[in-house]
């Protein structure tokens, strides 16, 4: 009887040790694999903030092309392309609509600057002065 319990107990064991292994049974484990939740790496545009950066970068085209702020909030523009850029308020050439972004004005590479505080909800948007029709250095700043 000793040696039947024994023989039981060990087939048990080596059961055991193949499932753990992913051997042995074709069944589905009675425990849950944890899976952990990949982090989203991304803020959407319309998450409003403080101070808001946009990139001209390298390929001449500014990123994001549409920001959100608080009321008193600002926008700072970095240029990263190889040449200057004249960054303003539209309309063009009058650069009244959001005169707070006239700030920006004439970036060389590498430069940045910030624009005054946008203190009135509205849709601001801008253009570079030189390039007026260049869809990739147009955008919009959301106050709210």
């Amino acid at each position: 009887m000793t040696r039947t319990i024994g023989m039981g107990l060990a087939a048990a064991v080596v059961m055991a040790m193949a499932a753990a292994c992913g051997g042995g049974s074709s069944g589905s484990s009675s425990t849950p694999t944890p899976t952990t939740p990949t982090p989203t790496t991304t803020t959407p545009p319309s998450t409003p903030t403080d101070l808001a950066t946009i990139t001209i970068g390298a390929n001449g085209s500014v990123s994001p092309s549409s920001v959100t702020v608080n009321r008193g909030g600002r926008v700072t523009m970095i240029n990263n392309d190889t040449r200057a850029h004249d960054m303003a308020s539209d309309p063009h050439p009058e650069h009244t609509g959001c005169t707070e972004l006239n700030q920006w004005g004439f970036l060389q590479p590498g430069q940045s600057r910030t624009s005054s505080n946008l203190n009135t909800a509205r849709t601001c948007t801008f253009h570079d002065h030189n390039l007026p029709a260049n869809t990739g250095l147009q955008g919009r700043v959301v106050i709210q």
